[in-house]
């Protein structure tokens, strides 16, 4: 029995992008008004490339909605003349695009996303899928803002991992993929997985501090040469100079040629490139001391409460002995030697209020 045939649910607005057999726009969902990229793939230009579009929708069907940095699969349908996949919106481009329009990133910026993307790469192969096309151009950004997620797509080239296991994975990649992307054994084996992912993150970190990628050359062959020798650098004067040894050495730890020794995507993210610094946490015992150890980080050094304390009690002393001989003694107080024996800290008035901070308010 034929699927039934439905009304269209969707309205297509502006074009977001084209790929090399889809044009994306923008969508809205008639009756609900909510808004969706819209992959549309014209069956024309599907010759030899079913498989993508198979594979991209048993993937995404797998992938759970529960990491921020992957885009969702929220409908499928197809008409007499395309299929459409209805996508998370993603309108701030692709990585490559904002690379090239607003230049490299810093290296702790770097490092924020490699992590980000690291952990949606973990989330990836744990619910049992490759991608296995990681770069430049399959990154997009939710949105223009400055600080918009960054969103794992195009899974046209992703695989289950029990076709992979169980060798139903044809290598198509080989033909489809490009090529200065791709990791040295996807030139040499069929059912290349998970540590190709690895090697797209490496490939992603080295770019968005270099803008190129390593292996770049002037003829396709040269570049599958080195790809597979593994032969990059980091150029001094490129973007190297003030580059750290930890950021180099991740690089390079995800960029083995090996991929048995490939680090996972759980391995790669204990990396100590990636692991954020602890910040240092003050004890305090009160809200006005915890300002002055802020404010005045010499306090303690010049004042010393216990020294204070002697003072106040010699000079007592002092003045008690002296009015005893005049013959008018002081009023006794409690505060005697015995207190400087126990060395109870007091409170000492410095003649000032201390403004306060409105983030400890």
């Amino acid at each position: 029995m034929p699927n039934p045939t439905v009304p269209c649910q969707y309205r297509t607005g502006k074009t977001l992008g084209t790929g090399t057999y889809y044009i994306s726009k923008e969508a809205i969902h008639i009756e609900t008004g909510k808004y969706y990229g819209c992959k549309i793939i014209r069956k024309t230009a599907m010759q030899g490339r079913g498989h993508l579009v198979r594979n991209e929708i048993a993937v995404l069907k797998r992938v759970k909605s529960d990491n921020p940095n992957i885009v969702k699969l929220h409908d499928y349908f197809e008409t007499m003349h395309s299929v459409y996949l209805c996508l998370d919106l993603c309108t701030g481009g692709t990585l490559f695009d904002r690379i090239r329009d607003k230049g490299t990133y810093p290296e702790a910026k770097t490092a924020d996303l490699v992590r980000t993307i690291l952990i949606a790469v973990k989330h990836i192969h744990n619910s049992g899928i490759e991608h296995r096309d990681l770069n430049p151009k399959t990154l997009h950004f939710r949105s223009l803002a400055e600080g918009a997620p960054i969103m794992i797509a195009d899974f046209g080239h992703g695989r289950l991992t029990e076709e992979i296991r169980e060798g139903r994975d044809d290598g198509e990649m080989k033909l489809y993929g490009v090529h200065r992307y791709m990791a040295p054994e996807v030139f040499v084996k069929p059912n290349h997985s998970k540590p190709v992912d690895v090697w797209g993150v490496g490939l992603l970190a080295f770019f968005m501090i270099a803008g190129y990628t390593p292996f770049d050359r002037d003829r396709v062959q040269l570049e599958t040469d080195a790809i597979v020798a593994g032969e990059y650098k980091f150029a001094p004067g490129e973007k190297w100079d003030n580059i750290s040894v930890n950021a180099r050495e991740f690089i390079g730890m995800c960029l083995t040629v090996d991929p048995d020794r490939r680090p996972t995507a759980k391995d790669a993210l204990a990396h100590t490139w990636l692991v954020p610094p602890t910040p240092r946490v003050i004890q305090v015992k009160s809200r006005t001391a915890s300002l002055l150890e802020l404010r005045l980080p010499y306090f303690k050094k010049v004042f010393n409460p216990k020294r204070k304390w002697r003072i106040v009690v010699l000079t007592i002393k002092a003045l008690n002995r002296m009015h005893t001989l005049a013959g008018h003694p002081l009023p006794s107080t409690q505060q005697d030697a015995d207190e400087e024996a126990t060395g109870q800290v007091v409170t000492v008035h410095l003649g000032f209020q201390p403004s306060i901070d409105p983030r400890f308010e």
